[in-house]
Formats: C-alpha cells, sequence, structure tokens
C-alpha cells in the first residue's frame, strides 16, 4: 500500500513563496503569523498525518463502523479513539478558530493545508471532526450568547462533535419539502420530531457528546394567526439539539435527549465514517437565530463545508498521484521508445518513461499543484473578509469566496474522481485489488461528489445566483486583470500569461453567446437555456481559475530562478508542470464552449419516455418470413 508523504515543499511554496501568508500579521489578531509558526505547524500536522492517521486508514476501511441494534450504539473502528486523542490534544480543531473559545486564532489559509494532509492520510477519520467546524461558524455567527457560551469551547476544544441534519428520506436539495417539525414548548424551547438521513458522524464513541444543527418547520397549529409558519423553504428554521441533555449550566447529564441513531448505512466508500440515520423522537432543542430563518444560519455551515469537501477531494487525488508515482518509478514493463539508437541495458524500463503514464502522472500533478494554490488562495481571501480594517477589501474578498465556493467544491471533486482513477490505472490489474489501496481512494472520492450539494446545484448556484443574480464575475475579473498586469512586470512571463488571456477572452465570449440566445426569449425559457449550460460553464470558470493560480506561481518560480535560489529543480518543475496545463489541460475551454454554443434543444429534446427500453415490434416488418420446415416425418 502506498505510504503517505506530507507534500510539504508545496505547501510552504504557495504559503510563503505566493501567497505570502506571513504578510497577514499585520491584521489585528494574526499577529502571530510569522515564519517559525507556520512551518511548525505543518510539520506537526504531517506527523500527525504520516504517523497517526494513514496507519489506520485501510483497516478502518476494512472493519467499518459498527451498530448495536439493541442498544443503539456506534463504534469506530480499533484504532480511531486514540487516534482522536491525540488529535484533541494537539488542539487542531481550533487552529482557526477564535481565541475567545480558546482557539489558536491562526488563519484559514493556514488550515487549509492542515485539512488536506488529514484528508490525504485517512478522509474517514477527518470527517468526524470535520462538521464540528461548520457548526461552530453557524453557532458563532447567529447563537446566543448562551448557546455560545454553552457549546462553542467543547467544539474547538474536540471534547464534543458538531453535526449538520438536512437530508430527508423525502427531501434532499429541496429542503422546502422536509417533514421534521419543531414543537413550541412554554419556556421558549422546541421538541423536535422527525428522522434525518445520511447524517456524516451523526453518532460515534469517539466524544461524550454530540450536538446536532437541525433543519425543522415550526409545528405552528397552536400559534396565533400572525405566526404561522410559511410555506416551503421561507419556513425553515435551525435548532441546537444536543445528544445528552444540558444542565442549566451547559454541562451534558447522563440523561439522553430522545435523539438516537436509527441504524448506519452500509456504503460504497468512506466506511470508516458513521453514516446514520437519527432519529428525533421529542428531543429538547434552542432555536439558533431568528425564526424562519434557518437557511440563512445553516448556509454558514453549509459554504464552511462545501470548501471542506473540496479539500477531500484535493487530498484524495494527492494520496493517488503518491502511490501512482511510487508505482511507476519501480515498476518495470516495456522499453523506452524514446532512445533507440542507445537503449538501456535492463530487459524492461520502468513505466514512467512511457508517454501514456506521463499523460496521467502529469495531469495529475498538474491538477493538484493548481487546486492546491486554488484552494489557499480562496482561503485567503476569507482570511481578508474576516479581518481586513478595510470595509472595501473585506467586501471584495467576501464576493470572491462567494463565487469560487461552489467551483472548489465541485472542480476539486470532479477531479478526483478522475485523479484517483488515474492512479488504479497507472497500477494495472495490481491497482484494482485491495491490498495496494488505490481503490479505496477511488471509492472515498465518489461520494465527495454528491454531498453538500451535489456538483450540478453548485453549478446551477454558480450561474444562476453568483453570476447572472449577483454579477460576482466581474469583480473576480477585475482582479485577475490586476494581478495578469503584476506577472507581465515580470521578465520571462508572456508563455503564462497569454494563455489565462485566452481562456479569460473565451470564458466572456461563452456568456456573451448564451446571452445572444436568450434574446427575446421569455424568462423561463431563458433560465432553461442558462440551467443546460451550468456544469460545462462551471469547468470554464474553474480552467480559468487554474490558470489564472498558475500564472501566479510561475511568476514566482521565474523570479525564484532568476534570483539563483536554491532548489532550482523544483522552480524549473514548477515552470515545466505550467506548461504542462496550459498545453494539455486549459484546451479543454474551447470544446466546452462549444458545447455550451449548441444550446439545450439536443438535450431536451427527447421525450421522458423515449429514456426506457421498450419490447416490442420494432424492427419486424423489414423481417422476411422464415422458410416453412418440412419438418421430419415427411
Amino acid at each position: 500500500m502506498p505510504t503517505y508523504k506530507a507534500p510539504l515543499d508545496d505547501m510552504r511554496f504557495i504559503l510563503n513563496e505566493v501567497l505570502k501568508i506571513t504578510d497577514m500579521s499585520k491584521f489585528e489578531g494574526l499577529d502571530m503569523v510569522d515564519d517559525e509558526t507556520v512551518n511548525a505547524i505543518l510539520d506537526e500536522a504531517a506527523k500527525l498525518s504520516e504517523d497517526v492517521l494513514a496507519p489506520i486508514n485501510r483497516s478502518g476501511d476494512e472493519e467499518g463502523c459498527k451498530f448495536d441494534r439493541k442498544t443503539g450504539a456506534v463504534t469506530t473502528p480499533k484504532g480511531f479513539k486514540e487516534a482522536y486523542e491525540t488529535f484533541k490534544s494537539g488542539m487542531w480543531n481550533g487552529l482557526s478558530s477564535d481565541p475567545e473559545y480558546g482557539g489558536m486564532g491562526m488563519p484559514r489559509t493556514m488550515d487549509v493545508m492542515v485539512k488536506e494532509m488529514m484528508c490525504s492520510a485517512n478522509m474517514s477519520f477527518g470527517m468526524y471532526p470535520g462538521l464540528s467546524h461548520g457548526a461552530y461558524h453557524a453557532i458563532h455567527a447567529f447563537g446566543t450568547d448562551a448557546q455560545k457560551n454553552t457549546v462553542l469551547e467543547k467544539l474547538v476544544s474536540s471534547e464534543w462533535c458538531g453535526t449538520m441534519c438536512l437530508t430527508e428520506a423525502g427531501c434532499g436539495t429541496d429542503l422546502g419539502l422536509m417533514a421534521t417539525k419543531a414543537i413550541p414548548q412554554k419556556d421558549g424551547t422546541y421538541k423536535i420530531e422527525g428522522e434525518k438521513i445520511f447524517i456524516s458522524a451523526g453518532d460515534h464513541d469517539l466524544t461524550d457528546n454530540i450536538v446536532h444543527l437541525v433543519l425543522a418547520k415550526i409545528d405552528d397549529k397552536n400559534l396565533p394567526e400572525d405566526d404561522k409558519t410559511p410555506e416551503g423553504i421561507k419556513g425553515v428554521s435551525l435548532f441546537l439539539v444536543s445528544k445528552k441533555k444540558l444542565d442549566k449550566d451547559g454541562n451534558p447529564t447522563a440523561e439522553d435527549n430522545k435523539v438516537k441513531c436509527g441504524g448506519i448505512e452500509e456504503k460504497m466508500g468512506i466506511h470508516a465514517n458513521a453514516t446514520c440515520t437519527m432519529v428525533f423522537d421529542g428531543a429538547e432543542a434552542q432555536l439558533i437565530g431568528e425564526k424562519h430563518k434557518g437557511m440563512k444560519a445553516m448556509f454558514v455551515m453549509m459554504n464552511d463545508a462545501r470548501l471542506n469537501v473540496g479539500l477531500q477531494g484535493l487530498g484524495l487525488s494527492e494520496a493517488s498521484y503518491q502511490g501512482a508515482v511510487e508505482y511507476a518509478t519501480m515498476r518495470n514493463q516495456g522499453k523506452s521508445l524514446k532512445d533507440m539508437k542507445n537503449p538501456s541495458p535492463a530487459k524492461a524500463d520502468p513505466i514512467i518513461v512511457h508517454p501514456g503514464v506521463r499523460q496521467e502522472l502529469m495531469t495529475m500533478k498538474a491538477l493538484i499543484e493548481g487546486q492546491r494554490m486554488f484552494a489557499g488562495w480562496v482561503a485567503m481571501q476569507q482570511d481578508i473578509a474576516k479581518y481586513s480594517d478595510n470595509e472595501a477589501d473585506r467586501k471584495k474578498a467576501d464576493d470572491l469566496v462567494a463565487l469560487l465556493t461552489p467551483v472548489v467544491k465541485a472542480y476539486l471533486t470532479d477531479t478526483s474522481v478522475d485523479a484517483t482513477n488515474m492512479g488504479m490505472q497507472i497500477f494495472g490489474g495490481h491497482g484494482f485489488i485491495r491490498e495496494n489501496g488505490m481503490e479505496q481512494l477511488n471509492r472515498d472520492a465518489r461520494i465527495t461528489r454528491m454531498y453538500e450539494g451535489t456538483n450540478g446545484i453548485q453549478a446551477l448556484d454558480l450561474m444562476l445566483r453568483k453570476v447572472l443574480q449577483q454579477d460576482l464575475l466581474s469583480n473576480y475579473m477585475d482582479t485577475l486583470k490586476s494581478d495578469i498586469k503584476a506577472a507581465k512586470k515580470i521578465p520571462g512571463m508572456k508563455e503564462f500569461i497569454k494563455p489565462v488571456e485566452q481562456a479569460q477572452s473565451k470564458l466572456t465570449w461563452t456568456m456573451r453567446r448564451l446571452k445572444m440566445k436568450c434574446f427575446r426569449k421569455s424568462k423561463s425559457e431563458q433560465i432553461h437555456i442558462m440551467e443546460a449550460a451550468a456544469p460545462d460553464y462551471l469547468r470554464m470558470v474553474a480552467l480559468l481559475n487554474m490558470s489564472h493560480m498558475w500564472m501566479k506561481m510561475a511568476g514566482v518560480a521565474q523570479e525564484q530562478l532568476r534570483n539563483n535560489a536554491p532548489n532550482k529543480e523544483f522552480y524549473s518543475a514548477k515552470l515545466d508542470t505550467a506548461r504542462f496545463f496550459a498545453d494539455k489541460i486549459l484546451p479543454e475551454m474551447h470544446s466546452l464552449s462549444k458545447k455550451i454554443g449548441t444550446g439545450p434543444k439536443t438535450l431536451m429534446e427527447i421525450s421522458a419516455e423515449h429514456f426506457g427500453r421498450t419490447q416490442g415490434t420494432v424492427g419486424e416488418a423489414t423481417l422476411k418470413p422464415a422458410a416453412k420446415s418440412k419438418g421430419f416425418d415427411k
């Protein structure tokens, strides 16, 4: 099984040299950000990921979680409780959390690198504390002082875990259809009744208590007319439900709170994470935020989770890449055709010499390194939006995060399925064998395209809301133009700038053509055209983002080489990879634009009835009648 090693050189290159993370120490609250601290955190996160989490990844996958139907207890695989204690003692869940509640107060930019390592090493493990961070953000933004004082310190310290409870059997993306109800009580609390499914880490044995953030509709049958619950999504509220009942001081008691696991799912991947059905049978609950404004609060958690899912995809891609590189350099098969005049004396060469293998390895490398930079850059916008003392800068950064969150989630997970497939392919038949570890990465990656909003939903969010309704793309284009202008001042950058400018032009032209197709159409027809184009359009935006990131990295690499910095091979390899991205991956922009340009007609022309297979008389009329048999009795 491949051995995971954290890509620290690449992470330090991005954090220290490209993003210049230590410059953030100028912001109030980030004065502790210095080179020594950043590097120490990366080193310690690498040790945790390599030495504690990676060794229990395969065993956790094979053992899985267990559910005791008699007691309702959920147990995690062997080694997970011990690993969680190590994670907890390192205060890793509080890395970028508010110091007021026990957090370290480090930038989110730092946090994404740590989360990527943990996802590479053991994605299933990372999911247990992962949603706690989102729950923390939602309560921090919308909770009462009492809720914050009760819950946040426990989440930051990892004493408690958090979940998000949205999905029901009859309600997935369309949350307005949910049936879970919150019954008002005289003391201002609520009783939750209903059932939620697909709840990641809904129950387990890693912590003494779990807090669930639950979406439900307030039961208004005994409420006055002016306090009725609106229909659909406008009637959804957010509630805090603790697994254990809390006393007046916010401490968990021994008494259960009438919320229990009804079962865990048998899944394709992430076997070591408990995906639960949660049953709420009159569980005590507190309202978070305002009545009927639950989606506003939940989106704080969901957007954090969507960025984290993108990091899951990136982490799995990196793990697959490392395994593929190791195998390709030691597996000897076939002779290199590159130099027939001076063939190597070996009977066979390592498969890394073959162009087909190189194509897949370079594709993985270019995607992963560009996406790591992309995730770090978006995280830095989060930090600017939070810490900058300039209101205009905060607004601009916040808009960039809003625009690019669906892109990070969708593109990094779509390509993770591709990258883990490529890793298996490089192993050949050995990639299909469980003991080599590559097929697990592919199985684990598959869910990332589905949860926290399917990637189709991310595309619609980007197209309809972020681009057309809110016009957030223009802000990004201004940022891109500014970065292109800066890059032009660096010698040797023409070959890296030109692809970005061409991609920018192609994206702009494609949207202009889409809008022309909408000319003189009804509003419903216009939406129909845009919806059909949305998935391809998101991928075009992602490719433009990636070319932008590669331009920024190439600029730093050029300057380091010109200044005779050490590690010249590292920077030269960066430039080679940037060229590969521009030559072999970015041209996909053209085919995507052409697909979008054809419009939705051929997509929607066939009626739903014709998707099914029929068993009728098609083709019978053209058959010649069979000759009559003379039989054997003549």
